[in-house]
């Protein structure tokens, strides 16, 4: 029996105007070779630590530790443990996950998963027939055999996506010894860790005295005073860089940016390590440790992000079962305006910081973080993220930012990509719909083309490469 098989558009995703098209072809055209930057995301670099590494099953690769698919399976009732998720636990029988996820493929239809896994099957490893609870088997053992092949292992897709450059994001404990080993490897693969203090700044996580521990034994500093953890920082920090990091990541439910005295700071820090911090506490010593962070910015040059707006573990009796990252986090509303005022009053005038803002509340673009990221010379505005990684929220974005914030202050497109595969996909996706944007203008009379051609290369590369300093 045939099966229906995958039709992509090489006009997909533009719009229907004729006009418009003709141009959005044109200038996607001339930047779909471009190299890919990817200056934010969430692979697992021990992918690229061995030559002969591999992505292990198509379970393994698409499902188990991307939640942007397994959070609309568990939305239809469906168990996660069914699915293998958490990593190792739960059903262990691959092919019963892969039959599961295939029988229940079309829920992803017109979302921005189902956009960039039909490029995948597509365009990456040339399944011609589209997936389903009948095709499941055969797509399956496709995709086995390639995997097992050197032309699908991690680094022969990291070369053949023309990837330029790669962050993965790394907590401050982490020992980096599978970046080390890329490094020592000699593979001319920029594979860079970015240094993310968020295990030892958030008071309350339930692993944070654990953490400290361990940022002690891995920086022979004794971590117990705030002037001592902020040593430790300062270490880590470095040692990041020396393998390559141009970049620190922050997130938090609390935004709420103001310093603290130096006897303040040591008073919650105590009260912390008693296990005494309350909700307050742990809010002012994030706010005071953003405020670090940009000093600690200008000072060793790393680029300092913010990505602020989700709402942790929202299912709590999901995350007292299966522990965090389990699909449920929401979004929620954000105040940019006020609750940065104290950091951007220090540091926001000085041109040595790079200050890039990611937020899930679009609805703060125009109001907000536009206006401020259009007037201090330190913030930058980053790309769509997360739930508005898409068509829509691409379009959004576009609309919003651009006539206040001015392209060139932002950063152009990070893909916080999880499931490999899906990176090439996600920055197809931003290059066209950059590409229909532009020739919008175009055909307004808003640009000329030669402006568009100049603007489409920033969005796709040039943004991205000068904003994180990337050599």
């Amino acid at each position: 029996m045939a099966h229906s098989q995958w039709r992509l558009s090489p006009d997909r995703y533009f719009d229907p105007d004729p006009a418009q098209r003709r141009i959005a072809r044109e200038l996607y055209e001339a930047v779909r070779p471009l190299p890919i930057i990817s200056p934010h995301g969430h692979v697992d670099p021990s992918l690229f630590a061995d030559e002969n590494g591999t992505f292990g099953t198509p379970a393994e690769l698409l499902i188990i530790p991307d939640h942007y698919v397994f959070r609309m399976l568990y939305s239809q009732g469906i168990a996660l443990e069914s699915l293998g998720v958490p990593a190792g636990a739960g059903e262990r029988d691959h092919r019963k996950i892969w039959q599961l996820f295939a029988e229940n493929f079309y829920l992803f239809r017109g979302t921005p998963t189902g956009v960039w896994l039909a490029y995948v099957f597509d365009q990456v490893f040339g399944i011609e027939e589209k997936l389903t609870g009948a095709t499941a088997p055969s797509i399956y053992d496709q995709l086995e055999a390639k995997l097992n092949s050197p032309e699908f292992r991690p680094r022969a897709l990291f070369e053949r996506f023309n990837i330029e450059v790669l962050c993965t994001t790394d907590f401050a404990t982490d020992s980096l010894r599978y970046h080390q080993a890329i490094w020592d490897s000699g593979w001319q693969g920029d594979i860079r860790p970015t240094f993310r203090p968020d295990d030892v700044v958030h008071l309350l996580r339930p692993d944070w005295r654990q953490n400290v521990d361990k940022l002690s034994d891995l920086t022979g500093i004794e971590v117990n005073s705030y002037s001592a953890l902020i040593r430790a920082l300062e270490g880590r920090r470095a040692f990041f860089k020396e393998l390559g990091a141009v970049a620190s990541d922050s997130d938090g439910t609390s935004l709420a940016t103001g310093e603290l005295t130096p006897q303040e700071a040591e008073w919650i820090f105590q009260r912390a390590l008693r296990g005494e911090a309350d909700t307050q506490d742990a809010a002012r010593f994030f706010g005071h440790m953003l405020m670090e962070s940009a000093r600690m910015s200008i000072e060793d040059g790393l680029v300092m992000q913010v990505h602020f707006g989700s709402y942790r573990n929202h299912n709590q009796p999901l995350f007292d079962r299966l522990g965090p990252d389990m699909g449920a986090d929401i979004p929620f509303r954000a105040e940019f305006t006020r609750n940065l005022r104290p950091l951007l009053n220090k540091y926001g005038n000085d041109p040595r910081l790079t200050f890039v803002v990611f937020t899930l509340d679009a609805s703060t673009y125009t109001r907000e973080l536009a206006p401020l990221a259009g007037h201090y010379p330190a913030l930058k505005l980053g790309p769509p993220w997360w739930f508005h990684d898409s068509i829509n929220g691409m379009t959004r974005y576009f609309n919003q930012v651009m006539e206040t914030t001015g392209l060139y202050n932002t950063v152009g497109f990070t893909d916080d990509t999880r499931a490999f595969p899906t990176i090439s996909a996600r920055h197809d996706l931003w290059r066209r719909m950059s590409a229909n944007w532009l020739a919008g203008l175009v055909v307004r009379a808003v640009v000329d083309e030669e402006d568009a051609r100049e603007m489409v290369a920033e969005l796709a590369y040039g943004l991205a490469k000068r904003a994180y300093k990337f050599e």
